[in-house]
């Protein structure tokens, strides 16, 4: 097994994230790897805001403001702190280009794609990573607070920092749970080995 695949099968999120976050030349190649995502006909169709100091304060007040009108003040003020559960947060954006041979939907998944690698990049280098999304990717305010263009969207909030306590293996499925061979219409077998 090589090194990359080994590092796959070992990779988790980490949820308990504290400083000090990655350094700018840390995130800079990390960028630089996201950047290297699939992308059919190359249109680069993601962007990425980087958050980190009191504009995570600035993010959770955003949060805060997108909570409905029948959630409480604790939903309120849980959005609130949300953001300063890392030191850094990086927000990936989908920015689909127009073209007649790759539709949305591609562009989506690539810049999706892109966060993947930005999260292992940022593993890598000895960080943890946590990869949210949640109603607040999806919220019309959230989206206009952090400069979305129309027909932008969020593929993730990237939390980022340094772990502060691990957390208990997550147990893993067998490829036998979500593979099946396919051998013509309607016809398919379990995945065996």
């Amino acid at each position: 097994m090589s090194s990359i695949t080994q590092f796959l099968m070992e990779r988790s999120s980490e949820p308990r994230l504290e400083a000090p976050a990655p350094p700018r030349e840390v995130v800079d190649v990390a960028l630089q790897c996201a950047a290297r995502a699939p992308d059919h006909a190359l249109l680069r169709p993601w962007r990425y805001l980087v958050i980190e100091g009191q504009a995570l304060t600035a993010l959770g007040e955003l949060f805060a403001q997108a909570c409905g009108d029948n959630d409480g003040d604790k939903a309120r003020e849980r959005a609130k702190s949300a953001p300063l559960r890392a030191p850094m947060i990086i927000v990936g954006i989908a920015s689909p280009k127009p073209h007649k041979k790759v539709p949305d939907v591609e562009q989506i998944m690539s810049a999706a794609a892109g966060m993947s690698f930005l999260s292992l990049a940022l593993s890598d280098a000895g960080y943890g990573v946590m990869w949210r999304s949640g109603s607040f990717a999806y919220d019309p305010a959230i989206l206009e607070g952090l400069g979305l263009a129309e027909g932008e969207t969020i593929t993730g909030f990237l939390y980022t920092g340094t772990v502060s306590s691990e957390k208990p293996p997550v147990p893993r499925p067998s490829c036998a749970d979500f593979v099946e061979e396919w051998s013509g219409p309607k016809q398919s077998r379990p995945w065996s080995v």
